[in-house]
């Protein structure tokens, strides 16, 4: 790879939204955001804003309501919830979790932070948060990491001739990504809903950094094809799992976030043990608290809540999401 100036013009940050359209910074926002084509760093193709939200549910205290009560709060709770899963600016996903560590994951897609903010006070102002109590939470940007493409776009525009980092370059290199961003393998991934498959683990993740190794020191052609590999092992999965991954750099205390999604519970071991013996895994990543579970349907909440039966995700929820 090239080596690096010591001084660079900055490219503008596009995000390329459902319509087809690169727009600078974020949408409804007149500050563009800027950052630098930087060739030791992959670039990536960003979508959906994530807030996971992890709570403890207070059944007892629930069940202690009376049962005309219990049906008004989670039918305010549906009313609510169920225009931000229609709606093609968001989702919000629910899931039943097992274990001490939460009760009940919400996961929020929204197009702005500001819209994740949103969410989370119309959330917090719903009777249900009497009986919700938060233990975790995780915030994040959906991506599709471009090592390989990275790679190529800096010895393409390098064999064109141009001067790295000029108008001329940053305009190509711009090009470049919006075409990664339209490919059909990536233009229906960046702003997919929640898959919609009933089981559901969640983790965040870490490359290590620290005395022995670091994953960043690294050259970007040894990463590249550590990825490669890693990703190689994910799409033998192809079929019997939805993988989200999502850039928390900046956002929060680890530095991604993976949501896998499947039919079958066991997918989730064999898919992460296998991918523990690939280089990328096995030397260089670090793993926060797994959370696993059931996906229900918003329509399920009052199960959930009243206990009365396990909730489910309905067949009219059950649309096939393989990526």
């Amino acid at each position: 790879m090239p080596s690096q100036p010591k001084c660079l013009p900055k490219s503008s940050v596009r995000r390329t939204w459902p319509d087809g359209a690169a727009r600078i910074g974020t949408r409804g926002s007149h500050v563009e955001a800027t950052f630098m084509r930087h060739p030791a760093v992959p670039e990536s193709l960003d979508s959906w804003n994530i807030l996971h939200r992890m709570f403890r549910f207070d059944r007892r205290a629930f069940d202690a309501v009376s049962a005309e009560r219990r049906a008004a709060i989670a039918t305010e709770a549906v009313a609510s919830l169920a225009p931000l899963a229609a709606s093609p600016d968001g989702d919000v996903g629910l899931a039943q979790l097992l274990g001490h560590k939460a009760d009940l994951m919400v996961t929020h897609y929204a197009k702005t932070f500001d819209e994740l903010g949103t969410a989370q006070i119309a959330f917090d102002k719903l009777a249900i948060r009497d009986y919700l109590e938060p233990t975790t939470s995780y915030v994040s940007i959906l991506e599709l990491g471009l090592y390989e493409a990275t790679g190529k776009i800096h010895a393409d525009l390098r064999d064109r001739g141009l001067k790295p980092h000029s108008p001329e370059w940053i305009a190509a290199f711009d090009v470049a990504i919006d075409e990664q961003a339209k490919s059909p393998r990536n233009a229906g991934r960046l702003w997919a809903k929640v898959p919609q498959r009933r089981y559901v683990c969640f983790y965040p993740m870490d490359k290590k950094r620290g005395e022995t190794v670091n994953w960043y020191m690294l050259p970007y052609d040894d990463r590249a094809a550590m990825m490669a590999d890693h990703g190689k092992i994910g799409r033998s999965f192809h079929g019997l799992v939805n993988q989200v991954i999502s850039g928390s750099i900046g956002f929060d205390d680890w530095e991604w976030g993976v949501d896998l999604y499947a039919d079958e519970p066991l997918t989730f071991k064999r898919l992460i043990y296998e991918m523990r013996f690939d280089e990328a895994s096995a030397n260089y990543a670090g793993f926060g608290p797994f959370y696993t579970g059931m996906q229900f349907s918003i329509a399920e909440l009052p199960h959930f809540l009243d206990g009365d039966a396990m909730p489910k995700l309905l067949d009219a929820d059950l649309v096939a999401t393989h990526a």
